[in-house]
């Protein structure tokens, strides 16, 4: 994000694309099993910037019913 940018405008910019990847993290939930989770965890830490990680990382956990921690 960059320092013009608002935290707003950088959300309202990549939401769709978050979105789309938490799906494409969700969708690999049956095929990967007891695996998934060590998966997704390291494929959320490759994403930058750090706060479109945690836009992913907050749709991720809303697909999941969990919370935002435990994503």
């Amino acid at each position: 994000m960059c320092q013009t940018e608002s935290r707003a405008d950088f959300h309202q910019a990549h939401q769709d694309r978050a979105e789309a990847d938490a799906l494409r993290l969700f969708a690999q939930r049956e095929v990967l099993g007891a695996r998934w989770l060590t998966w997704v965890a390291s494929e959320l830490y490759r994403l930058n910037p750090p706060p479109y990680a945690n836009m992913v990382r907050r749709a991720l956990a809303r697909l999941t019913g969990g919370d935002d921690e435990h994503a």
